[in-house]
């Protein structure tokens, strides 16, 4: 049998049914960004962002509609509010680009991984290689424009070193050692979503209609902000900087861009990676009072995720994927 007729297993209709998904919900913020800049250099790049997610959006609709499988409906240009007054500034808008396309390399690699069918291995491979491509784009612009901000530096010993104390895992009594660069990978990166988290949920906040999504926006902008002070602590403590804030780079604006629907699907979108992140920091965290941070922002953030939940079923925007088939009911109608 010929590698590319293979019947697609669940977890590659699932990987497809989640891209698409996403991927246009994404599409709607970047149409919105992209009509609001005003530098051409940052344009530019969103141009191109939306023409490969068009290319895309074409191979997804082609696996899925093989298969016999509806194509979800996703979102769409009912979702978007045309001429909404600007509500995020443009170095927001690129950093919300670069942001999101760490999230891209994290899915098309995990979609590639439970990939068989040699279509679609090609197919999840070019797409990490656009995203690669973005990501180079988005960081080199960031940094012309002086608004990346790198990491810690650490300076090198002469030579190799190994612990030798049980005090290594001790982070709350002083005792212990200072953080390691294994743990730094996650917890700047953590920082960094979290600051876009918060900084969406004040946006989102003040131009949704409904009061309930409002409530939520807020209490999950104040989950975002815990989590940061969480980790920020832990690095002021070893007189280490912390990423830069990008709240005032949200406007005044009431004037919505987006549909309650994409908004609120999009904060849940960004908490559930965050689980991701958490718990990857997690397994890499050997202080105590590391670990504790990480456990504590996981149960916050189930209850953000509940929350989010809640208010999707009950607005019917909760799109199902593709779900097993329910054997019992069909012996019974049989």
């Amino acid at each position: 049998m010929e590698n590319d007729n293979l019947k697609l297993t669940s977890s590659e209709i699932g990987t497809l049914w989640g891209e698409y998904v996403n991927g246009t919900m994404i599409e709607i913020v970047n149409r919105y960004m992209i009509s609001i800049l005003e530098d051409e250099s940052i344009k530019k790049v969103f141009e191109i962002a939306i023409d490969t997610w068009e290319k895309q959006k074409k191979q997804l609709v082609s696996f899925i509609e093989k298969e016999g499988f509806p194509v979800p409906i996703g979102f769409t240009e009912s979702d978007l509010n045309k001429g909404a007054v600007r509500l995020l500034s443009d170095l927001f808008c690129l950093n919300y680009l670069h942001i999101m396309t760490i999230h891209s390399l994290v899915g098309h690699t995990t979609a590639l991984s439970v990939s068989v069918r040699k279509d679609l291995r090609e197919f999840y491979n070019s797409c990490d290689n656009d995203a690669k491509s973005m990501y180079d784009l988005t960081i080199e612009l960031l940094l012309k424009k002086g608004k990346f901000q790198r990491d810690p530096y650490f300076y090198p010993k002469e030579s190799p070193d190994f612990n030798s104390t049980k005090d290594f895992t001790d982070g709350f009594f002083g005792k212990g050692r200072l953080l390691s660069a294994t743990e730094l990978i996650s917890i700047s990166l953590n920082i960094k979503k979290s600051i876009m988290a918060k900084t969406l949920s004040i946006g989102f906040s003040q131009v949704s209609e409904s009061k309930e999504v409002r409530k939520f926006f807020e209490e999950l902008e104040k989950t975002a902000d815990e989590n940061i002070q969480a980790l920020s602590k832990v690095m002021y403590k070893d007189n280490l900087p912390v990423p830069m804030s990008w709240e005032s780079e949200v406007t005044t604006s009431k004037d919505s861009p987006f549909s309650d629907k994409l908004m609120v699907y999009h904060m849940g979108f960004l908490a559930q990676t965050a689980q991701v992140y958490n718990g990857t920091g997690l397994a890499s965290a050997m202080r105590t009072d590391l670990a504790v941070v990480y456990e504590k922002s996981i149960l916050k953030t189930l209850v953000i995720t509940k929350d989010w939940f809640d208010i999707m079923v009950k607005n019917k925007w909760l799109e199902q994927p593709p779900l097993a088939p329910n054997r019992k009911e069909l012996a019974q109608d049989k």
